[in-house]
């Protein structure tokens, strides 16, 4: 039996390890993403459409966009350009369909980020039972002789928990930063789909539903 609870201290940190090194891993792939799409150049991408929407310059947007980098927002303006062309009074509601898709996108692998930081410390903290648990079988075994190996034995259980929160904290910080990255972008989406419907129906002559 308490083989099996060395073995298990020993998978503890190890499951640690490789919760680390995945959260690394998707940590750098996010801030990679996120950082094409919260920069001077996005800024400037979708004030330029903006006011061209608001001028109803639609060629202008329309090679402005094709002519650009390619990022959520000029895949957005791309795709709705498309729909404003062929005069579809279901832009609004398409357009709330590709935000949608681009959420889906844009917060993939988060989850992964959420689950580690959400459950690293109770790993950590089945560490130190394990640990604990090895410490009284010592002290039942060696009594007062053995007081040295199992103050040891509680010293490596409390490490368990402080290498869970050493990985969850930080996890925890950049999974609210990321977070924060995706509700400003899909925001950034909102405000360009409003720009396109009220220039879609300011151009078609018709009230846009809203009063």
């Amino acid at each position: 039996m308490i083989q099996l609870v060395e073995y298990g201290e020993i998978f503890i940190f190890v499951a640690l390890l490789a919760a680390s090194i995945i959260a690394v891993a998707v940590g750098l792939d996010r801030t990679i993403i996120y950082k094409r799409y919260t920069t001077k150049k996005t800024d400037k991408f979708m004030n330029d459409v903006a006011e061209k929407l608001r001028h109803h310059d639609i060629s202008g947007a329309v090679e402005y966009a094709n002519n650009g980098d390619d990022h959520v927002y000029s895949r957005f303006t791309r795709f709705a350009l498309r729909f404003y062309n062929e005069k579809n009074d279901g832009l609004s509601d398409l357009m709330a369909g590709k935000i949608i898709e681009e959420k889906i996108q844009l917060e993939n692998r988060l989850p992964i980020l959420n689950t580690l930081g959400n459950n690293a410390p109770f790993i950590g903290l089945l560490g130190t039972v394990f640990g604990i648990i090895k410490a009284f079988h010592n002290l039942g075994t060696l009594g007062n002789t053995g007081a040295e190996v199992v103050m040891r034995s509680i010293s490596t259980a409390l490490l368990a928990t402080a290498a869970g929160l050493f990985v969850a904290i930080p996890v925890v910080m950049a999974n609210n930063y990321f977070s924060r990255k995706v509700k400003i972008i899909l925001q950034n989406l909102e405000i360009l789909s409003k720009e396109f419907v009220a220039s879609y129906y300011h151009s078609n002559g018709k009230s846009d539903g809203r009063g």
